[in-house]
């Protein structure tokens, strides 16, 4: 069976310098094994690669960047996210979901809730903590999602499947400051 795949948004460069920031401050160190990221599907099925990347770039073809914001933290339980909010990413969200329902795990078939986790697997104590500090000041703020990225699931940190960009543009492999 092939390794599960992972799909996320590509966020503009000063946008993921934010949140992978926070996560680097706040995830527990030693499971902290990717980067910032806004996940779409958590595991997609890696025997059926070339078909799940065809249908990324089908929704990607003529899909303008989205527009994302920010506006507040989440308390998790065990850790902290930052909400996104995003209609247009939704949609896309709607689209490739509709197109790849019979893959879909129980996880990626809950209602999208579009977030990036900068803390879990905490001691609920200190994730309340986190919380209460982060929400004191959190400003919200805006950013870009431009493209689709595509990875393998191995176990550990993950590994680079493919790049669609929103309009049409398809490079092999995320740039660097959106790698995991």
């Amino acid at each position: 069976m092939a390794d599960p795949l992972i799909v996320t948004l590509g966020l503009d460069p000063a946008t993921f310098a934010v949140l992978d920031a926070l996560r680097r401050r706040h995830f527990p160190p030693g499971r902290n094994l990717v980067p910032a990221h806004v996940t779409l599907f958590h595991h997609l099925p890696g025997e059926e690669e070339l078909a799940v990347s065809g249908r990324l770039q089908d929704v990607c073809d003529g899909t303008p960047p989205v527009s994302v914001l920010f506006p507040r933290v989440r308390f998790l339980g065990k850790g902290v996210a930052v909400e996104v909010e995003a209609p247009e990413l939704i949609r896309v969200r709607n689209r490739l979901a509709a197109g790849m329902a019979s893959w879909l795990t129980p996880q990626d078939r809950q209602p999208y809730r579009p977030h990036a986790t900068v803390q879990n697997k905490a001691d609920p104590t200190a994730a309340r903590a986190l919380y209460a500090e982060l929400a004191a000041g959190w400003v919200p703020f805006e950013g870009r999602g431009d493209r689709l990225l595509l990875w393998r699931y191995r176990g550990g940190p993950w590994e680079p499947a493919g790049e669609f960009s929103f309009a049409g543009r398809q490079t092999s492999s995320p740039p660097p400051g959106n790698r995991v």
